[in-house]
């Protein structure tokens, strides 16, 4: 015969039927027990100092706990013989344990050596007392949901596969989960990837959802929000962190492989899978996303949570969406961080731009934050400069950034080209303009740089009479002013101008003469032909 338990009540109604005289054959019937059973329950009772003359008042709680303890003596340990018989083989059963044998196998070799017992007690005994199993390693406790608007678990789930028009094949897509830890209101974002960009996009998507920011989130431990794991300290990434500080809430993220951190999400992740995703059609992953708010505001947040019992949405209505933080105006600038290197050229390359940086920093490795307006650069978390931002393929330089040897000629700057010119003497600048009237007078500024070498070389007085003298001559070359500084002829002798191009004449030439037509010879022509020319 199976064994039941005999409840309280039952004990107390065995007891009650006695004292009103009824016989144990009657008690039996009544009580629905064994007669056997409930000789025990009233022999203990009469020892306790029940008297059936007394009445049912004598039936306290006191009698009856020292009945049942008198039939059921109450285990100090709370265990019984067989687990007493586990830990005399303790240090046996923890070796096995360490050789990654199952606590099947391991009660296989005990029942070999004698050691019988049942293979659930043994269980118990190395998850209780050695703590190996998957269940000592889920051991949780419940934690209380907080106050209403403060605490939101973030999650992504995999949902399945959707079809892409953009890359036209089927791929996976994720979805990104909101769950409100007070009201269990929860908001599905559906994402074919898990970049920074489509975090915060499900972020913002997910405020102006609830209307409001909750004060603090505890996501996954997703690399995109942390850069390294610690399960006290971790190091959040520079990008989502920025993003929380304009948003105004606190990270409070889920430690590796821990999701009791988050329980109310991790709930949600099969809820969503199974009740909004399976067993549907999506045109694409715009008409999926459309159905999924839909979906958290009717369906998921309509029903009657089992633990809450109120319909999610009505209890965040009336409770959370009050004391939420303000909800977002302006879209969330998306920042670009990069470490690139400084090279030769004064120039660090930014999404296929160029931006200028200090000399002193050629070589090293510098910060950039990047947003739509502007480009930061840092160096050891100082901030060095500040640029526009350039379009790809563009480039900004700072002059100042460059060295003052070589900034007139990088930036094309004509005008201080001039100026240096102009510095050596009027006719050296008069000269140096010249050189520069040309339809691309940049491709003549090295001539320029070449003249300013010869006022270096020889001497600014010198120069200054060359180029006089070649200016009378309005001869324009840098090459000619070399050979006069060298001849030392640019005070002895006029500058000859350079001959006009002339062809080498032929061996059947004519005289220019012989083409020359006058108004002598048209009247000439005009008698010889009666008046008509």
């Amino acid at each position: 015969m199976a064994f039941r338990e005999v409840h309280v009540h039952e004990i107390r109604e065995v007891l009650r039927v006695w004292l009103r005289g009824e016989s144990l054959r009657s008690v039996e019937r009544l009580a629905a027990l064994d007669r056997k059973t409930v000789r025990r329950y009233v022999a203990a009772a009469e020892e306790a100092g029940l008297d059936r003359s007394g009445g049912e008042s004598q039936l306290t709680d006191e009698l009856i706990a020292r009945v049942c303890e008198s039939v059921r003596p109450h285990r100090g340990d709370g265990h019984g013989s067989a687990w007493a018989l586990v830990v005399a083989h303790h240090d046996e059963v923890k070796g096995l344990v360490e050789d990654s044998l199952t606590v099947r196998k391991i009660h296989e070799l005990l029942a070999r050596r004698g050691i019988v017992v049942p293979e659930r007690t043994l269980h118990r005994y190395v998850l209780q007392v050695l703590g190996h199993g998957r269940s000592a390693r889920m051991t949780t406790v419940r934690v209380a949901d907080g106050e209403p608007g403060a605490e939101c678990q973030v999650d992504f789930g995999k949902m399945g596969l959707l079809f892409d028009p953009e890359t036209d094949r089927r791929r996976v897509v994720q979805a990104l989960i909101f769950t409100a830890c007070y009201s269990r209101h929860c908001f599905v974002f559906l994402s074919f990837t898990q970049t920074t960009e489509a975090v915060i996009a499900g972020f913002e998507a997910a405020w102006a959802f609830f209307g409001g920011v909750f004060k603090v989130v505890i996501p996954d431990n997703m690399a995109t929000i942390i850069d390294k794991a610690n399960p006290t300290d971790p190091r959040f990434n520079q990008a989502f962190i920025e993003y929380a500080q304009s948003r105004g809430f606190l990270v409070d993220a889920a430690r590796v492989r821990r999701p009791q951190d988050k329980p109310r999400v991790e709930r949600t992740v099969p809820f969503v899978r199974g009740s909004f995703f399976a067993g549907e059609h999506f045109v694409d992953l715009a008409d999926a996303q459309r159905r999924a708010e839909t979906w958290c505001t009717t369906r998921a947040g309509l029903r009657i949570h089992g633990t809450t019992q109120c319909r999610p949405a009505e209890l965040f209505a009336l409770e959370e969406a009050p004391r939420l933080l303000e909800a977002p105006v302006f879209p969330y600038d998306l920042p670009h961080y990069a470490s690139p290197k400084v090279h030769r050229d004064h120039h660090i390359e930014v999404q296929k731009a160029l931006y200028s940086v200090p000399g002193h920093l050629i070589g090293h490795r510098v910060e950039v934050r990047s947003d739509q307006k502007l480009v930061r650069v840092f160096f050891r978390g100082e901030l060095v400069k500040v640029h526009p931002r350039s379009s790809p393929g563009g480039r900004v330089t700072d002059p100042a950034d460059l060295p003052a040897e070589k900034t007139t000629y990088a930036m094309r700057d004509l005008e201080h080209l001039k100026h240096l010119a102009s510095s050596a003497g009027p006719a050296v600048g008069a000269y140096a303009a010249a050189l520069l009237e040309h339809p691309l007078p940049w491709t003549k500024m090295r001539q320029v740089y070449a003249l300013l070498g010869l006022v270096k070389k020889w001497g600014a007085t010198r120069v200054e009479q060359a180029c006089a003298r070649a200016l009378e001559a309005e001869a324009v070359s840098v090459g000619l002013i070399t050979r006069m500084l060298e001849r030392g002829a640019e005070a002895d002798q006029p500058v000859a101008p350079p001959l006009p191009f002339s062809a080498a004449s032929g061996r059947f030439a004519r005289d220019a003469q012989h083409f020359r037509t006058t108004q002598r010879q048209h009247e000439d022509a005009s008698d010889a032909n009666g008046g008509v020319a």
